[in-house]
């Protein structure tokens, strides 16, 4: 694995452990009982995670063109978004371990932002005055009673579990896909890697209308006590394990996407 391409796993990574760690703002609004708040610094993670996706494609974009230029096999560029898509799923499995600890970060971060209003002075705060410190001392370990009672109720149907792997599977795959399309069939490489917003724009809304409205009517019913705390944290279980499988389908869903985004780019 060459530098540049470490660098793009990385930032791959990052993108998915924002998303995922993002959970546990919900947890930290509901333990503060500052929904509004938490609710506002949830959807700034989500908005960081899900547009960051785009930023990819110019480090990519310019690996794929190179690869084209150097006429490198399609098979090779393929072990590339391989390994992009592992670092998806690696980014989701530690997010999961670490929602405990940065729940309890977060609810520091929900105080203080009640208090000063202000996005970049919580950032200032968290960085230069024992923000990061903190974590050492509220690192804690999901607890096994987390997994064992998922087969109790946890507010969150089949249905919108399987509409979470395949929103999240579509977002992972949908700039990965483009631009793979552009290696099976160089002609269309421009107009195939522009398909890809049209890809993560409907697994966003899917996202925006469908999965996070629902979580936030099950955070209002903790807080009214319609359901207890720990029913909601059985739902962020189930949110994050079908993030992880989304992350996992889209490794399958990488070149069957790409095919068809060609056939699109073609006939458009």
């Amino acid at each position: 694995m060459d530098k540049q391409l470490l660098l793009i796993c990385a930032l791959t990574f990052i993108i998915h452990i924002i998303g995922t760690l993002a959970y546990s703002v919900r947890i930290a609004g509901i333990r503060t009982r500052r929904i509004a708040v938490s609710l506002a610094l949830f959807s700034i993670l989500m908005l960081l995670s899900r547009t960051s996706n785009s930023f990819l494609g110019p480090f990519l974009a310019k690996r794929v063109e190179t690869g084209i230029d150097q006429h490198v096999a399609a098979s090779t560029l393929l072990v590339d978004f391989r390994w992009l898509l592992f670092s998806a799923s690696l980014a989701t499995i530690l997010g999961a371990i670490l929602i405990p600890t940065f729940q309890r970060a977060f609810c520091r971060a929900v105080e203080h932002f009640q208090v000063h209003r202000s996005v970049p002075k919580l950032l200032l705060h968290a960085v230069f005055k024992g923000g990061l410190s903190y974590l050492k001392t509220s690192a804690s370990l999901p607890k096994p009673a987390n997994v064992t009672g998922l087969r109790q109720q946890s507010g969150v149907s089949i249905s919108m579990t399987a509409m979470n792997v395949i929103a999240t599977a579509l977002w992972t795959v949908g700039v990965f896909a483009a631009l793979y399309a552009g290696v099976l069939d160089p002609s269309v490489r421009v107009t195939s890697s522009t398909l890809s917003s049209i890809i993560n724009g409907g697994a966003t809304i899917m996202m925006a209308v469908f999965i996070d409205p629902h979580m936030s009517g099950m955070t209002d019913d903790v807080i009214e006590g319609k359901i207890e705390e720990s029913q909601f944290r059985r739902a962020v279980v189930w949110l994050v394990g079908s993030r992880l499988a989304g992350t996992l389908i889209a490794q399958f869903l990488l070149v069957p996407s790409a095919v068809v985004i060609v056939g699109v780019a073609k006939n458009i």
